[in-house]
């Protein structure tokens, strides 16, 4: 498919990394494709990481059509960007057509990126997956590329206040080795292999990270970060929806 739109917005946001002062680390790049297509599993931590990890593909001379919700699609501005760059919208009320879009384009040959938590994790840690990626790998005979992205969300997350600073943020991409799943295979228990490998990649990016996680609020609490605990994000949603339903019915 022709290319016309994700070249010049490559070039936008590489500039935009070089006014922040970005210091890129990535590991493992030898395990994407130079050809063919894969399935990249992504983390998500910020809202920089289609950004940063599409940056971290781009040595390997490959762009990656990244699965993304509707509302993005439908702005103004981002949607006409994100159509021309070829990525997949993901319609809630429609899942199965974004799943046989993504399908499409990994059969022709693409690189597919999906975030299987489906949203920010707001303790910075691996939550529960959902099984996308692993049927899309099944039913595309794709790999599954482990991807860890780390430090976007010093920048721009939820429920946080933006920083912007040119602080010379070191940011961490780090791409494990492929994973293998065949049709016929438990999906389920594929998923929980999928997950065991992006918490032991995210483990090994965290302890090589350049800068110390002690009293962050960008770190998990694991690690002395100040960022809330899993148990805790659960409890606040679960109190969110409990007042949601509350007012619902008033």
């Amino acid at each position: 498919m022709a290319d016309l739109v994700y070249p010049p917005v490559i070039v936008v946001i590489k500039t935009f990394w070089k006014y922040l002062g970005i210091r890129f680390i990535f590991s493992g790049e030898e395990h994407i494709p130079s050809a063919g297509s894969a399935v990249l599993a992504i983390n998500h931590v910020s809202y920089l990481d289609f950004a940063i990890a599409g940056t971290a593909v781009l040595p390997r001379k490959r762009y990656v059509r990244f699965m993304a919700k509707k509302e993005i699609f439908d702005h103004k501005l981002a949607g006409p960007l994100m159509r021309g760059m070829h990525h997949i919208c993901v319609d809630r009320d429609s899942g199965s057509a974004s799943f046989v879009a993504a399908l499409r384009a990994l059969r022709a040959g693409e690189i597919v990126g999906i975030f299987p938590e489906a949203t920010i994790s707001r303790s910075f840690e691996i939550k529960e997956l959902k099984t996308g990626a692993v049927r899309l790998a099944m039913g595309s005979n794709s790999p599954v590329i482990p991807t860890i992205v780390w430090g976007g969300q010093r920048i721009l997350t939820k429920k946080v206040k933006p920083d912007f600073g040119r602080k010379k943020v070191p940011i961490t991409v780090a791409f494990g080795e492929p994973l293998i799943f065949e049709k016929g295979q438990d999906v389920d228990a594929c998923e929980a292999i999928l997950r065991t490998k992006l918490k032991e990649l995210l483990t090994q990016v965290q302890k090589s990270y350049p800068d110390s996680p002690a009293g962050q609020r960008w770190a998990p609490a694991r690690l002395g970060g100040t960022a809330p605990t899993p148990e805790q994000v659960e409890i606040e949603w679960a109190e969110h929806l409990a007042s949601k339903k509350e007012l619902e019915e008033k």
